[in-house]
């Protein structure tokens, strides 16, 4: 194990996540978060042993509350670039990483709608610190349905962050990490965060489910034209996710938090998976959900 490097692994119960493993002073340590973020007592735990993290992470949407549960789990050893907007005031979110145990953490401008500049970043970031391990894409907005169905501005703005602003950075990423690959197979790991919303497009929110249905395309594609090359793209599938950008809205059943989500991406990256439901429940039920008539899917809500 390479030095400075903490030795993990995830266990998942009932009650939610349990970490352990053995500090960079060789003491094991364990842990219980339950799906509340509270400490708990984990029961019967199932676990995975986690290879341990020591190159570099890129959170493309470095304020994202799924992308930073991600890299916060991949931190221990790890160097960890935050991309986004505003990035002088990532204070907080870089205090996060380095308790966490990242061996360091740097922060990058990046505006995602900026597709011009998109490859000048990942450039930039590729000279300062090498390869990238690990790239999380986790930029993205809700948008105002009611609003995007008056204003096409409006809707144009959500198709264009969630869907070509995604396409423009995950081309230049497969470019990028298929000539990093070379002929060692070691390209990196590509996350990227599709919805159910995109699984059947709802009536209720047929804008941004629309782009994230392109983007769900897109990505699936992109695995298989990535497959054999050394790069692994993993696509997440969540439902509901209660945090900042659902902030007012009622929780739709089956929902997770971003700490949820982000466990069940980090397991589903160190386990080889292509594609994770989270949670899993939503996978029978939306294959389910596909036959259900139109005349009733049409009064389905958000």
């Amino acid at each position: 194990m390479p030095a400075g490097a903490a030795l993990r692994w995830s266990c998942t119960t009932g009650d939610g996540e349990w970490n352990a493993g053995r500090d960079r002073s060789g003491n094991r340590t364990a842990n219980t978060v339950s799906d509340t973020g509270q400490a708990g007592a984990a029961r019967s735990p199932r676990c995975v042993t986690l290879a341990p993290v020591t190159g570099t992470v890129l959170v493309l949407g470095g304020r994202s509350e799924i992308g930073l549960e991600v890299a916060r789990r991949l931190a221990p050893g790890s160097t960890v670039v935050l991309a986004a907007r505003r990035s002088a005031d990532l204070d907080d979110e870089e205090r996060e990483l380095r308790a966490a145990g990242a061996a360091a953490v740097d922060r990058v401008e990046f505006d995602a709608d900026d597709v011009a500049r998109h490859r000048e970043v990942l450039d930039g970031v590729l000279a300062r610190h090498g390869r990238l391990d690990t790239v999380v894409v986790a930029f993205g907005i809700l948008g105002e349905q009611a609003r995007a169905e008056r204003d096409v501005a409006h809707a144009l703005a959500i198709v264009h962050t969630d869907y070509v602003a995604h396409v423009s950075v995950l081309t230049h990423l497969a470019q990028l990490l298929r000539e990093q690959a070379g002929g060692t197979g070691r390209g990196g790991d590509l996350v990227v965060f599709s919805s159910v919303a995109g699984a059947r497009v709802r009536r209720a929110n047929y804008v941004y489910g629309s782009a994230k249905a392109g983007l769900d395309g897109f990505a699936s594609g992109l695995a298989d034209a990535l497959h054999g090359s050394g790069v692994r793209l993993l696509l997440v599938r969540p439902g509901f996710v209660i945090g900042r950008m659902t902030a007012g809205m009622s929780p739709a059943p089956l929902s997770s938090t971003p700490a949820q989500v982000a466990a069940a991406t980090v397991a589903a990256l160190r386990a080889g998976r292509g594609e994770v439901w989270v949670p899993a429940a939503l996978q029978p039920v939306f294959a389910g959900l596909r036959h259900l008539p139109r005349a009733l899917w049409r009064r389905m809500p958000r």
